[in-house]
């Protein structure tokens, strides 16, 4: 039979004793003083009843109270001092972490932007490469690397760019980076210890990646207006900034082209303020209504940094990316890289290297474009038979395109009117930096099929109705 018993100092301590049980008596009490620590009912410099006293309250032997006292000293809960008090050395725990918020669940049909389809990643010549790799380069390839990357992507890279971008890079001013992200934070850093105060960007623009990088370098972030020519040159002017990011070839998120009168003027600006323009040449290979429109960097590669990734064409995941940087930048970027990560990954860069050199590259892109246009093509078809009046933009290229909300209806109703029906679709408006501007909507593609395309259409065709009945 249990005899659990307490006294008065025994219940003050919340210690209660199950003599029948088959934990020793010593952990026991070791175990009620533990938690009484660890709740807050025992605060720190507390004294603890002396070990005859506690025994004799408890029936126990006091070699039962002095075992346990010493290995909660031991443990650190407990402090004791030849002829003092025992005292409570620790202050309680910390409290329990409230429970995690459920998540939002997952839209059943996102129309996500930004996002290559990674199923069709060329893992067979991927391998391919990665096989060469492993079995031909020499063991000192692998080893320390420096901050400029793996020469042989590095000469990789300059060939394609040159040849299919109409950039003028050359090998030793092609850097790798990891992905975009990473690239733009260095080149920031870099500007601000040049004594850069002010950078400009497109509004609306994804600035995710270079807000907190302005933000920590110290660097004002400042918005110029986009109309359908692309950046508003006049209020590029008028910014004092000491440089720009721009997305010319394809503007972030609405689609526009920066006009040859256009660039003529961002780069006699740059020119005249010896300021630098950052070229975020981010979908340039998908081209579907019309040629492609060469990079700016190609027409004054001392003041343009032209900035890619891998992440629109392979896979995020890779966080492969490169900057093509004026020479007089090159030493300092390379310093900020070998001071963030010592080097991008050599294995990657290598089988990249491979990957690019042998076509491999060029053959997964040409695959890959006729599939994307019929994912936009299916999209076109489902919004002029759904939705007519939302009339789309900048279409001709890219994984996205964007389209204009008519006045009398609220972004963000219709986008959580969407997502009650499982469609996911983003907003313009978070993506302006201080500039006022209609409503739009965001329509990635490049992840779904046209048949999901066609559904997802009809039912943010339901959803705007709703929103329009006033249910919402």
């Amino acid at each position: 039979m249990r005899d659990l018993r307490t006294n008065s100092l025994a219940g003050e301590l919340l210690i209660a004793l199950d003599r029948a049980g088959s934990v020793p008596m010593h952990r026991q009490v070791e175990a009620a003083i533990r938690d009484n620590i660890r709740s807050g009912r025992l605060r720190l410099g507390t004294a603890l009843p002396a070990t005859r006293t506690l025994a004799a309250d408890l029936g126990v032997s006091r070699g039962v109270v002095v075992e346990a006292y010493q290995q909660l000293v031991a443990e650190g809960y407990l402090t004791s001092r030849a002829g003092g008090y025992t005292q409570v050395a620790i202050g309680p725990g910390p409290a329990p972490a409230p429970a995690p918020a459920e998540p939002a669940p997952a839209p059943r049909i996102d129309f996500g932007y930004g996002r290559a389809d990674t199923v069709h990643f060329p893992r067979a010549a991927w391998l391919r490469s990665a096989r060469r790799v492993l079995t031909e380069t020499p063991h000192e390839r692998f080893g320390y690397l420096s901050g400029h990357g793996m020469p042989e992507l590095r000469a990789a890279l300059a060939d394609y760019l040159n040849r299919v971008r109409g950039t003028a890079a050359e090998p030793a001013n092609v850097l790798i980076c990891n992905g975009y992200a990473q690239g733009i934070a260095l080149l920031i850093q870099v500007l601000a210890k040049s004594g850069a105060k002010r950078l400009a960007v497109e509004d609306p623009s994804a600035d995710d990646d270079c807000r907190p990088a302005a933000a920590s370098a110290g660097l004002e972030l400042v918005g110029i207006p986009v109309d359908d020519g692309g950046i508003r040159v006049d209020a590029l002017e008028r910014s004092d900034a000491d440089a720009v990011i721009l997305t010319p070839s394809h503007q972030w998120p609405t689609g526009a082209v920066l006009s040859a009168e256009a660039r003529a003027a961002v780069l006699r600006w740059a020119t005249r303020r010896g300021t630098l323009i950052v070229e975020d040449d981010y979908d340039a290979e998908y081209r579907y209504d019309r040629a492609p429109v060469g990079a700016m960097q190609g027409l004054a590669p001392d003041h343009v940094v032209y900035a890619g990734t891998a992440s629109k064409t392979l896979a995020p995941g890779l966080r492969l990316g490169w900057l093509v940087v004026p020479p007089r930048l090159v030493d300092g970027v390379v310093a900020a890289k070998v001071l963030a990560d010592r080097g991008s990954p050599a294995l990657d860069q290598l089988v990249f290297a491979d990957f690019l050199s042998r076509g491999e590259f060029d053959r997964h892109l040409r695959r890959m474009r006729p599939m994307y246009r019929r994912r936009r093509d299916a999209l076109l078809h489902a919004l002029r038979e759904h939705l007519p009046e939302l009339r789309p933009a900048g279409i001709a290229a890219g994984l996205h395109l964007v389209t204009r909300l008519p006045p009398d209806l609220d972004e963000a109703a219709v986008v959580a009117a969407a997502a009650l029906r499982g469609v996911g679709v983003h907003g313009v408006t978070p993506y302006r930096i201080g500039n006022a501007g209609d409503g739009g909507l965001i329509f990635g593609y490049a992840t779904l099929s046209e048949r999901t395309i066609r559904e997802g259409i009809g039912l943010l065709a339901a959803a705007i109705v709703e929103v329009r009945s006033g249910r919402r």
